[in-house]
C-alpha cells in the first residue's frame, strides 16, 4: 500500500470584508484582503477505489462523513470534470471551530482538491481545480494556494499574490457557530441594491506592519454589525480582544463569530492569548503569524 497524501487546511482570515451590494440573482458582491494563519487543520488521502471520509481531532465531533461535508462534495466536483480522476479515503482533523468565519470547510475542500490534484497529476493552476472549487464555495478558491490576496465578486476573482509584513496576531472563538446566512440576511441588502460606499477605493498593503495597520484601521468589515445581531457574543470578544495590552487592532472574520487581534511581535501576541485563555478558559484561543 502506498503512503498517504499529506497538506494541512490551513485557516483563512479576512483582514478586511467590503459588501458592495447584493446582485440580482440574490448572491453579494465582496471585496476582501484574506491573509492565512500558521495553524489549520490536517487532511491525509489514502489512494484507493473507494471514496471515504474519517474525521478526528479536537473540533471533529458530529461532522457528517456524507456527502454533506465538502470534502466529499470537492471529490466528487472534480471526478465531474476529470474524467478517470483516482481517489481514495481522506482522514480529517479538524482543529478550526466550525461555521467560524475562517475558512474550516473551504480549506479543507481545498486541501481535497490539492490532494486529488497530486495524486492524478494536475498541475496547481489547472482550470479544472479553480473551476470545481468555485461550485463548492465562495471561499474555496482563495484557499487553493492559501496565498494573501485580495478576493472579489463571489468569490471567484482572485487578484495577484501579495507579500505583507508579518502580522502577530491572536484568534479567538467564543465557541458559537454562526451562520453566513443568517449574517447575510441580517444584513438587510435586497435585490439589486447597492451597499452604502460601494464606490470606495480597494486597501492598498503597506510594506511595513505599522503601514499595514495603519491601513486596516481605515478599513473594516461588513458583516461585523449583523454578526453582532445574530450573536451579540461578538462585540464581547471584540471588546476582550480590545483591552488586551499591546493589541493594535481587533476585528471578526468572515461572518464570525471568530475574531482576530494585531500586536506588534510574537511574545505580545502569546502572553495576550495566555492571559485570555485564563479569562476564557471555554474559548478557542491561539496565537499565530497571518501572512
Amino acid at each position: 500500500m502506498s503512503a498517504p497524501l499529506t497538506t494541512r487546511a490551513r485557516a483563512k482570515v479576512n483582514l478586511t470584508l467590503r459588501v458592495h451590494g447584493r446582485r440580482t440573482d440574490g448572491y453579494h458582491e465582496l471585496e476582501s484582503l484574506v491573509a492565512f494563519a500558521g495553524i489549520g487543520d490536517a487532511l491525509s488521502l489514502q489512494p484507493g477505489p473507494d471514496l471515504a471520509l474519517t474525521i478526528g481531532g479536537p473540533q471533529g465531533a458530529g461532522l457528517p462523513v456524507d456527502d454533506a461535508n465538502l470534502i466529499l462534495r470537492a471529490a466528487r466536483t472534480l471526478a465531474a470534470e476529470v474524467a478517470g480522476l483516482r481517489s481514495g479515503r481522506f482522514h480529517l482533523i479538524k482543529r478550526l471551530p466550525v461555521a467560524s468565519g475562517i475558512g474550516g470547510g473551504s480549506a479543507d475542500a481545498a486541501a481535497a482538491l490539492r490532494l486529488l490534484a497530486r495524486l492524478n497529476g494536475l498541475p496547481p493552476d489547472d482550470p479544472r481545480l479553480y473551476r470545481s472549487a468555485a461550485q463548492i464555495g465562495a471561499d474555496v478558491p482563495v484557499c487553493l494556494d492559501s496565498r494573501t490576496r485580495i478576493m472579489a465578486g463571489i468569490g471567484e476573482r482572485l487578484g495577484p499574490p501579495l507579500t505583507l509584513p508579518p502580522l502577530f496576531a491572536l484568534l479567538v472563538n467564543p465557541g458559537v457557530p454562526v451562520e453566513t446566512a443568517a449574517v447575510f440576511t441580517a444584513l438587510g441588502l435586497q435585490a439589486g441594491q447597492a451597499a452604502p460606499g460601494a464606490g470606495s477605493p480597494a486597501l492598498a498593503p503597506s510594506e511595513t506592519t505599522a503601514g499595514l495597520i495603519a491601513a486596516l484601521a481605515e478599513s473594516g468589515n461588513d458583516l461585523e454589525a449583523p454578526a453582532r445581531e445574530v450573536a451579540p457574543v461578538v462585540g464581547t470578544v471584540l471588546a476582550a480582544l480590545c483591552a488586551l495590552p499591546g493589541c493594535r487592532l481587533a476585528r471578526m472574520s468572515g461572518s464570525g463569530a471568530t475574531c482576530f487581534a494585531i500586536f506588534d511581535d510574537c511574545r505580545a501576541s502569546a502572553a495576550a492569548g495566555r492571559a485570555l485563555a485564563r479569562l476564557q478558559p471555554g474559548w478557542w484561543v491561539k496565537a499565530t503569524l497571518l501572512r
